[in-house]
C-alpha cells in the first residue's frame, strides 16, 4: 500500500508541476523553475530529467503560441525562426555530448542566475518603458544585430531553458520592442521553437524518460493553454514569488550537492 501510495503521489506531483509549469510559462515565464524538480523529484537522473521536462512542456508553449499570435511581430519571425532552430539544436547537443558531470556543476549557476533574472524582470521592464519617449511604436529591428544576440539566448534554452524566455524579453526590449504584450508573445515563440528543436534532438538521442512524459506533457498542454488565456487577467504577483522561491529553493540544493557529492 505505501509503495502504490508513492507512485501515485509521483503521478500527482507530475500532474500539478506540469499544469503549473505550462501556466506559468504562457503567462510570466519560469514554468521549469517548478516543472524540473518535479522531474527530478520522480528520480529521474539530472541530464534526462531536463530532456524530459523540455520534451512534457511543449506542448504547452505551442498551445500558447496559438492563442498569442495576434502579438507576434510579423517582421522579426523569419530570423527568430532561423536562430530558434539553430540554437535549440546546439543547446540539445552540448547538453547530450558534455559528460553529466558539468551540467551538474552549473546547473546550480544557471538556475540562481536565471532566477535574479525572473526577480528583477519587472524592475528592467518598467525602466525599459520610461525610457521609451513613444511606447507602442514599432521600431525597425536590424536581422543582422537579432542574429548574432539571439542566438546565445536559444543555445541556452536548448541547453537547460529555466529563464530563457526572460533572457528573449529582455533582449527584444533593448532593441526596442516596448510593448510589453509583443514581448511576451515574442518570447513564447523563440522558447516554443528552440524547444521544439531540443525536442526533436532529445528523441533521437533517446534521451527522454517516456513512462512519465506523456502525462506532464497533456497537463503542460492544458496548463498553456489556460495560462495563455487568462496572461492578461491573472494576479501574477504571489505566481512570480513562488517561482523564485522555488528557483532558489532548487539552486541552493544543487549548489549543496555540489559541495557534499557524497550526501
Amino acid at each position: 500500500m505505501p509503495t502504490m501510495l508513492s507512485t501515485h503521489a509521483h503521478y500527482i506531483l507530475l500532474v500539478v508541476a506540469s499544469l503549473a509549469a505550462g501556466a506559468l510559462n504562457a503567462a510570466a515565464a519560469g514554468g521549469s523553475f517548478i516543472s524540473f524538480p518535479a522531474m527530478l523529484g520522480v528520480g529521474i537522473p539530472p541530464v534526462q530529467a531536463n530532456a524530459t521536462n523540455t520534451v512534457a512542456i511543449w506542448p504547452g508553449q505551442l498551445t500558447s503560441v496559438l492563442k498569442l499570435r495576434n502579438d507576434l511581430r510579423r517582421e522579426l519571425l523569419v530570423v527568430a525562426f532561423i536562430t530558434s532552430i539553430l540554437g535549440g539544436v546546439a543547446g540539445a547537443l552540448i547538453l547530450l555530448w558534455l559528460p553529466p558531470q558539468i551540467f551538474l556543476y552549473i546547473l546550480p549557476w544557471m538556475i540562481s542566475s536565471a532566477t535574479l533574472l525572473f526577480l528583477f524582470s519587472g524592475r528592467i521592464s518598467r525602466w525599459m518603458r520610461k525610457e521609451t519617449s513613444q511606447p507602442h511604436v514599432h521600431r525597425p529591428i536590424s536581422s543582422l544585430l537579432l542574429f548574432p544576440l539571439l542566438l546565445p539566448v536559444c543555445i541556452y534554452i536548448g541547453y537547460f531553458g529555466a529563464g530563457g524566455g526572460l533572457m528573449v524579453m529582455a533582449l527584444l526590449a533593448l532593441l526596442g520592442v516596448d510593448d510589453m504584450h509583443q514581448l511576451n508573445g515574442m518570447k513564447v515563440l523563440v522558447a516554443c521553437l528552440s524547444n521544439f528543436s531540443a525536442v526533436v534532438t532529445f528523441i533521437v538521442e533517446r534521451a527522454v524518460v517516456w513512462h512519465y512524459c506523456f502525462i506532464a506533457m497533456i497537463a503542460a498542454g492544458i496548463g498553456g493553454y489556460i495560462g495563455a488565456h487568462y496572461a492578461r487577467k491573472l494576479p501574477q504577483r504571489a505566481m512570480r514569488i513562488l517561482v523564485i522561491i522555488v528557483g532558489f529553493s532548487v539552486s541552493g540544493y544543487f549548489f549543496y550537492r555540489t559541495l557534499h557529492p557524497a550526501h
